[in-house]
């Protein structure tokens, strides 16, 4: 029986591989995954234990052998709608989530027990842990076109700020926060003074923003669209020189047909937390590992049966866990019976990973 009451255990079954190398490793599935589309992924800083946002209201909390890539069902809450992101606390013995029930709710590992820590007047897309010189603070970004911080000793948002659009994505790395919205505004913010916008600009893409994702210096940010492209932008106008943007997650349909390239959505970046190399996952079934210094991409996976739509590194960056699940792209009608819905582990090996000598 397993765990959360779904089909018997696969924990140690090891699927798809996502190198060509037979003597490679092949990635580990997650035992006991969702019933619904994935939404978010999230690891701890404190321990091997991943959280797991999903469609059916549910967060999943596994435990990972880092040995072995086994998992075992760790605790499980819900939410009153879909989940739509997930994150921990700055000591990795909570996990905090926001929903499409306007709210977000906390679960405290050590006692089992959740609570509604935030609310907004539309679904919370986005939640962050901002850990700032006077403690921790709790950041929500909303469709509801705004951003809340909160104090969870608080039952008030200690401030509420503004967006120009819905928001879609969000990161931190502090006293960096970057959120981009619909209509392809990039909001900038100096934590130091969380209420004001540092620099509000628009996308260097030309097309709907899908994720932002912040440099670990905390100097700049990648942002990703559906048009299968990344901006690598740094936050200062002195080091406006480094920014460029590059095509990826893209397939050519024949092998001479010009203008018949297939674009594929960028549905997430993340950063390693050592080498500050980055992923890229897409709506194409594909993760590649990228350099930015160096510009040069690192490493591509074998294509997944569906879209990648969530990943993230574990607090050591040797484990790489993807999602492979609907991206609801087309809407309830293009959710199909059987579409592959399942969370990978990949042990990251050094050289996929850690940074090349970079370009003169």
């Amino acid at each position: 029986m397993s765990f959360f009451g779904g089909a018997p255990s696969t924990a140690g079954t090891t699927i798809g591989a996502t190198n060509t190398n037979a003597n490679e490793p092949k990635d580990v599935e997650v035992s006991d995954p969702p019933s619904d589309s994935i939404s978010s992924l999230a690891f701890s800083s404190a321990g091997e234990y991943l959280a797991v946002g999903s469609w059916n209201n549910e967060v999943r909390i596994y435990e990972v052998n880092p040995q072995g890539g086994q998992t075992q069902g760790k605790a499980m809450y819900q939410h009153q709608g879909p989940v739509l992101g997930v994150c921990w606390n700055k000591d990795g013995n909570k996990v905090i989530s926001g929903g499409a029930d306007n709210a977000a709710r906390m679960y405290d590992l050590a006692t089992g027990q959740s609570s509604q820590v935030a609310q907004h007047d539309g679904p919370i897309k986005c939640v962050r842990w901002i850990e700032t010189p006077q403690g921790g603070i709790l950041a929500t970004g909303s469709w509801d076109k705004t951003l809340k911080y909160w104090d969870l000793r608080q039952p008030n948002p200690i401030t509420t700020v503004t967006l120009p659009e819905r928001c879609y994505s969000m990161d931190v790395v502090y006293p960096l926060m970057v959120v981009g919205t619909a209509e392809r505004h990039i909001q900038i913010y100096n934590l130091t003074n969380p209420s004001t916008a540092y620099r509000t600009q628009m996308s260097p893409l030309k097309f709907q923003t899908r994720v932002v994702a912040c440099f670990p210096s905390a100097d700049g940010y990648a942002v990703g669209s559906i048009e299968g492209r990344v901006a690598i932008q740094y936050v200062e106008e002195k080091q406006a020189n480094q920014n460029f943007s590059f095509k990826c997650h893209r397939k050519e349909q024949a092998p001479n047909a010009k203008d018949q390239t297939l674009v594929y959505s960028v549905n997430d970046i993340t950063f390693h937390p050592v080498h500050g190399t980055f992923s890229t996952s897409g709506s194409d079934g594909t993760v590649n590992f990228w350099d930015k210094d160096a510009r040069t991409r690192l490493k591509t996976f074998d294509p997944s049966p569906g879209p990648i739509v969530a990943t993230a590194f574990n607090r050591t960056g040797n484990i790489f866990a993807y999602a492979v699940s609907y991206d609801w792209s087309k809407g309830h009608t293009g959710m199909t019976t059987g579409h592959p819905n399942k969370i990978m582990l990949h042990a990251c090996k050094e050289e996929e990973v850690k940074k090349r000598a970079a370009r003169k």
